[in-house]
Order: structure tokens, then C-alpha cells, then sequence
């Protein structure tokens, strides 16, 4: 039973320890592999808390460890990874604009942390570090198809996004088979094969999911202001 209550937080670890290499990938030239490793930090981050109410295994511990995994996986990796693909021909310019990130990543975990209505299951305020950081692993893992404006672009308005208080809708409101986990990782897994097999066309995707979100948060924006 002790083993059952302690598997979220070995995947919120595993989610850590996804960051850590995926820093180590960027840093030796290993792109691709960097922004995969972030990518299986997300699918990790989505499963912890799931389990820990299947197993009734939540605690503050697991809260904490969370926000920290998330800070290294889902802010200071995808920063490394956005200089070592996009911002390294500023140089040192470049290396401070990609540090920005994590600061207004952490800034949105902190306000997260202590929000009032953090309990919300129908809804984040401003968008997760999780998708923001995983929107940048997907621009660096097609950086030679997408130019170099659009993802300046994205990269400040996703910035400027998580530290927003637009109403996000979560995702913890989605009802999942009690098997949902095996699912998920067998799409990942499918997903994964036909990703190896269209490598040259799946890229272009991008132009369809970063509009439709962006249009959505917009749509947001101007819902609330009413």
C-alpha cells in the first residue's frame, strides 16, 4: 500500500529527472532528443495527479515536488532548448531573452501556489507552464520549418500568457476510463510511430494548433472583458 501511495510522486520525479536530461541533451547538440524528453515530462505530469486521487494518495509533499519538476521541466529546459535553436545567434542577448521563461514561469507556479481558488477543477488562471513549456519544445522541434518571427512571436506571447488571468480550462474535468493512463501512453505511443513516418509533412501542423489556441485564449480575453 505504501508503494502504491508512492508512484506519483516517482513520476513527478521522472518528470524532473526528464528536465535535467533534456538540458543535458540541448546542451551537448541533441535537439530532437531534448524536446522529446519534455514532451514525456508532460505526459508524466499528467498522469502524477491522476493517480494520486485513483490511490488517494494526495499530500503536500507531492504539491510541492510538482511545482518544482514543473519550474526545471516545463521553464528552465525549454529555455535552454529556445537559445540553443533559436536565440543563440544574439549570443549573450539571447541567453538573457531565453532566461525570461523560467522567470515568468516561476512567477505563475508561485501565484498558483498560493491562490485562493487554485482548487478549481474547471479552470486555470493564465496559461499553465505545462503547455507553454510544451509549445516551445514543439517550435524547437521543428525550428528549420518554422521561421525564425513566428516563434519570437509565440515565445513572448506565451510569456506574457502565463502570467495573464485569462481562465484557461483544465483538463482534470475530462472523464478517463479507469485504464486511462495504459490509453494514454499507448497514443503517445502510436502517435509517436506515425510522427516517424511523416516526419516532413507533421511539422506543418504547427500552423493549425497555434492559431486555434491562440484564437481561443483571445477569445477568452474578450469574454471576460464583457
Amino acid at each position: 500500500m505504501r508503494i502504491k501511495k508512492a508512484i506519483p510522486n516517482m513520476l513527478t520525479l521522472g518528470n524532473l529527472y526528464c528536465g535535467f536530461l533534456s538540458i543535458g541533451f540541448a546542451a551537448n547538440s541533441h535537439y530532437k532528443n531534448a524536446a522529446i524528453l519534455i514532451i514525456i515530462g508532460m505526459m508524466l505530469d499528467s498522469m502524477d495527479g491522476r493517480l494520486a486521487r485513483i490511490f488517494n494518495a494526495d499530500s503536500t509533499l507531492g504539491k510541492e515536488l510538482d511545482s518544482l519538476a514543473d519550474i526545471v521541466t516545463f521553464g528552465i529546459a525549454p529555455s535552454f532548448l529556445m537559445y540553443y535553436t533559436y536565440f543563440y545567434q544574439l549570443e549573450l542577448l539571447g541567453l538573457a531573452i531565453a532566461g525570461l521563461f523560467p522567470l515568468f514561469g516561476a512567477f505563475r507556479l508561485a501565484r498558483f501556489n498560493i491562490s485562493s481558488n487554485k482548487s478549481s477543477q474547471h479552470y486555470f488562471i493564465g496559461v499553465p507552464i505545462t503547455a507553454a513549456g510544451g509549445i516551445l519544445a514543439l517550435l524547437s522541434l521543428f525550428n528549420h520549418l518554422i521561421p525564425n518571427i513566428i516563434t519570437a512571436v509565440i515565445f513572448t506571447a506565451l510569456c506574457f500568457l502565463m502570467v495573464s488571468k485569462l481562465k484557461i480550462p483544465s483538463l482534470k474535468d475530462v472523464p478517463l476510463p479507469k485504464y486511462g493512463t495504459i490509453v494514454t501512453i499507448f497514443l503517445g505511443c502510436l502517435l509517436f510511430i506515425l510522427f516517424k513516418n511523416t516526419y516532413g509533412k507533421f511539422p506543418y501542423l504547427i500552423y493549425i494548433a497555434a492559431p486555434t489556441y491562440i484564437i481561443y485564449v483571445l477569445y477568452q480575453f474578450v469574454k471576460n472583458k464583457k
